[in-house]
């Protein structure tokens, strides 16, 4: 579990409550994402890769599938159970432990690429770099990723003011580490940025791109069931909140398909020497 900030109180966030709606509606990594790795020279076929905050192993798949010799690590037993399943429909054979980003009990200088998807804004960064330091191989890059919709269009508007009412003081905040951040480059907190450059690793770019996932209405609550919001609160109380916020859909967007916009943020760090 994870401490949550929202409006100023702190509230535990524990994603094995939303470990389902991440397999099933947390799935959409863009074809670009990986393309666009390529494009800048970073070829996983064949390489050791460790995929911190691996969740329900989307990217963690998509790694494998370009030939990565790829280990999941994930705090959260649930979220494994869920990759494991969709690995196993998948004809999958990857392997997960069940660890912090801080700890992962993996071999030191093993691995040619660190990867995190989503998830660098829950962990313990000053501890999870020098944990990355210690199993990255020399010359190893260190690969931070992250996306979620930008679109402001009304459905995404009335989604999040629905939420918010049921929220301590009535207000969202950003997840994790990124409510305490007051300015951004490219959608990555500033002292992010700084906190690489103290740890020695070589900035060597920082990029984004958008794109579109379409949803149904049906389809539109599963992805906002897995918002880290939700998470913090019981199965009675998610349900209730998704049920206002289903209603409202069916009531002005009935029979209607929501193409939302989504942004796509890499950061590509280097190794520092030993």
């Amino acid at each position: 579990m994870k401490d949550l900030s929202v409006g100023g109180v702190k509230m535990k966030v524990n994603f094995g409550n939303v470990a389902k709606n991440y397999a099933q509606f947390r799935n959409d990594l863009p074809i670009e994402l990986l393309e666009s790795l390529k494009l800048r020279g970073i070829n996983f076929n064949n390489k050791k890769v460790a995929d911190l905050g691996s969740g329900t192993g989307v990217l963690t798949r998509a790694l494998h599938k370009e030939g990565a010799i790829v280990v999941g690590v994930e705090p959260s037993k649930e979220l494994i159970q869920e990759a494991k399943e969709l690995d196993k429909n998948a004809g999958n054979t990857i392997e997960y432990v069940n660890a912090f980003s801080e700890s992962t009990t993996l071999q030191e200088d093993t691995y040619d690429y660190v990867t995190v998807l989503r998830a660098w804004h829950w962990f313990d960064r000053e501890k999870t770099l020098t944990e990355i330091k210690r199993i990255l191989k020399d010359n190893g890059s260190l690969i931070v990723m992250d996306s979620g919709f930008t679109s402001r269009s009304k459905v995404v508007v009335d989604t999040l003011e629905i939420i918010s009412k049921h929220m301590p003081g009535g207000k969202l905040k950003s997840a994790g580490s990124k409510a305490n951040s007051k300015q951004r480059i490219n959608s990555f907190p500033v002292d992010w940025f700084n906190e690489w450059q103290e740890h020695q690793f070589e900035l060597q770019e920082t990029y984004k791109f958008n794109y579109n996932v379409t949803f149904t209405n049906e389809k539109w609550i599963g992805r906002v069931g897995s918002l880290s919001w939700l998470s913090s609160f019981d199965e009675n109380e998610r349900s209730h909140i998704l049920t206002e916020v289903y209603n409202h859909l069916e009531k002005e967007y009935k029979g209607i398909k929501h193409n939302i916009q989504h942004g796509c943020y890499i950061t590509v760090l280097g190794r520092p020497e030993k």
